[in-house]
Order: C-alpha cells, then structure tokens, then sequence
C-alpha cells in the first residue's frame, strides 16, 4: 500500500539523520544545523549522538513494519505524527519560539506532519 512504502521512507529519514548524529564527529550540529557549540561544544555532541542513537533502531523499526509487519503500519505512522508535531510545536512555539536560526529539521517537521497524516488516514481506511 501507499502507507507502507511512505512509512519506508519515513524510516529513510530516521536512519540517515540518525547516523549522521551519531557518526559524523560534530553530530551535523555545526556542519549542517549551522549551530555555534560555544564552551558546551562536547555537551552539544553528545546530546545529537544520544539523538542519533534513537533514531537509528527507531527507524529499523519503522523499516520493518513497512515491509513485513503491515497491519502496525498505522500505529507506526501515528507515533510518527506524534514525534513530528511534537517537534513542530517545540522547533516552532514552545522551546524555539523567538530564535533567529532554524535547523532544516524545524522546516522539515512543519511539512512533514500534514502529510503523514494523510498517509494515516488513507492506511486506516476500509479495503474494499
């Protein structure tokens, strides 16, 4: 179904970020988010290893059930909208309101959001 693969491509996009995170040696957050680590520079690193440490089985996850466990596809896009307007709304209103500098991720949840769930809505409907 179109759910399925979209979660797959969902999954690409927790997998790459996550090993970007975890494996490049700033995490992306200099070379990519385009953040001054200041003096909290190995606090700022760690904390986007920790992140990428997450995404990737996360994203495993979401992998597997867009190829062999497909009735969990629903759920999976769920808690994907779940983490993308929970992302949204702190990137955005709560804990980035008034910054002067986004990282793409902020942009990306903001588009993201609506149309995992359309996805969900077109992987709860009845089969004819």
């Amino acid at each position: 179904t179109a759910s399925a693969w979209f979660l797959g491509l969902l999954a690409l996009g927790s997998i790459v970020p996550g090993c970007i995170h975890y494996f490049l040696p700033d995490g992306g957050a200099e070379v990519i988010a385009g953040l001054d680590l200041g003096d909290q520079r190995a606090l700022v690193i760690g904390a986007f290893a920790w992140m990428g440490a997450t995404q990737i089985p996360y994203g495993l996850a979401q992998l597997a059930v867009s190829v062999r466990y497909r009735s969990l596809v629903p759920l999976f896009l769920a808690l994907a909208l779940i983490e993308r307007t929970l992302a949204a709304v702190a990137g955005w209103i709560t804990k980035g309101a008034g910054a002067t500098h986004h990282p793409p991720e902020h942009y990306i949840a903001v588009v993201l959001a609506p149309v995992i769930l359309i996805f969900l809505a077109l992987s709860l409907r009845k089969k004819a």
